[in-house]
């Protein structure tokens, strides 16, 4: 087929199939296990956290209980067909919980991976192609995996144009580039656009937790941010302190932190020479950062004088954060935006959180979740419940 030309394609054939399933068949449970269970027995799982915590996403225990909540109003479901997912550049493992989105919801998946061969995807490929072959041959249908680059514009419109749904990962820029592409005059578009996050610590609360705890905590952090380079829209970026002896707590958080990310963290020198110039450009053109600190090669901190709008734009990558002492929760309302995604929080109620919010009117804030749980993606996601958007009900009187 000619619209194939300039596409490696790792999982499926050439075929292009819209067949529906009821969500939450009993079979592609079965498959998603299986993929759970083969991925955690790899033995290199220690080297891949963004592996482990996806293959324990995709475990049936998981699953059954989003069925449960999927099944509570009692709607007779079904797939909308053909999804075509574009997974983002920067973020590995995302084509699989995409991918994962599609099939529970009884959708067949073209499934569009980054450019860039990562390690992750061709680990997760591999042992798809291995399901598929043998135990799972009967799901062929529902799953491809293709690679090719974004300037094939003609494979994307092609597909845009033959799918029921589509889920655009990735930054403005290229979701409006996609956006141009032709659907079906029913077709969806669920975009998770480029999105900012922030992390609020009670520094009183977190001086009081003992050693063991308190690295605990810190290993959380890590996983919050290192594990993808700050790359995922949910990696917070800026780090909000509140309550008393400030100071202390910082010292200390960020003093652990750069032992366990030094002992952690494998970065390139390249990166430590791309953030040292970008922390230096921060300190020149910009009035707002009072003062900064270099902890190591893989650790740095830059405070900010106040509140506005324009932090959206202040983004670390391998290791560098903005931080700021809140004077009170309410301060928040200075930089809400639809722009910001996940507030991660310590040692401060949720619902206190969410009550401020709701009380000010402010926009965004889509997830309140645990430091630790930042990467985790569910079935809601960037305010949409993926579960009701990707089916459709069939009234039955």
């Amino acid at each position: 087929m000619k619209n194939f030309m300039n596409v490696e394609i790792l999982v499926g054939d050439k075929k292009i199939h819209s067949i529906t399933n009821q969500p939450y068949n009993k079979n592609i449970l079965n498959f998603l296990d299986d993929l759970s269970k083969n991925l955690m027995k790899l033995k290199e799982i220690e080297n891949y956290p963004d592996i482990s915590a996806v293959a324990f996403f995709c475990r049936k225990a998981n699953l059954m209980n989003q069925k449960k909540i999927f099944f509570k109003n009692k709607e007779f479901r079904i797939g909308l067909g053909l999804i075509f997912h574009i997974a983002p550049s920067n973020v590995p493992v995302n084509f699989l919980y995409s991918l994962v989105f599609g099939l529970i919801t009884g959708n067949s998946n073209i499934v569009k991976v980054p450019s860039f061969k990562f390690a992750q995807i061709e680990i997760i490929c591999n042992i798809i192609n291995k399901l598929l072959k043998k135990k799972h041959k009967n799901l062929k249908k529902f799953i491809k995996v293709l690679r090719y680059e974004k300037e094939n514009i003609n494979f994307t419109n092609f597909i845009s144009s033959e799918c029921d749904a589509r889920l655009i990962w990735g930054g403005d820029k290229s979701i409006n580039e996609i956006r141009k592409f032709s659907v079906k005059p029913r077709s969806i578009d669920l975009t998770f656009a480029d999105r900012y996050s922030i992390c609020i610590i009670n520094a009183g609360k977190f001086l009081k937790l003992n050693h063991i705890k308190k690295i605990t905590l810190l290993n959380q952090f890590y996983n919050d941010t290192f594990t993808l380079d700050q790359n995922a829209c949910s990696s917070p970026h800026l780090i909000l302190w509140m309550g008393n002896k400030v100071k202390k707590a910082k010292d200390v958080f960020w003093s652990h932190l750069a032992k366990i990310s030094k002992k952690k963290y494998q970065f390139i020198e390249s990166s430590v020479v791309e953030k040292y110039t970008q922390v230096c450009k921060r300190l020149m053109q910009n009035d707002n950062i009072k003062n900064y600190k270099f902890f190591d090669n893989t650790l740095s901190t830059l405070a900010v004088k106040k509140l506005n709008k324009d932090i959206l734009s202040y983004r670390g990558r391998w290791g560098y954060f903005f931080e700021y002492d809140l004077k009170s929760l309410s301060d928040i309302k200075d930089i809400s935006s639809k722009k910001i995604q996940t507030v991660t929080y310590y040692g401060i109620n949720s619902q206190l959180i969410k009550n401020t919010i709701l009380k000010l009117s402010l926009p965004g804030f889509d997830r309140i979740v645990p430091i630790g749980q930042a990467l985790e993606l569910d079935f809601i996601w960037d305010g949409y419940d993926i579960n009701k958007t990707l089916t459709r009900i069939i009234d039955v009187k």
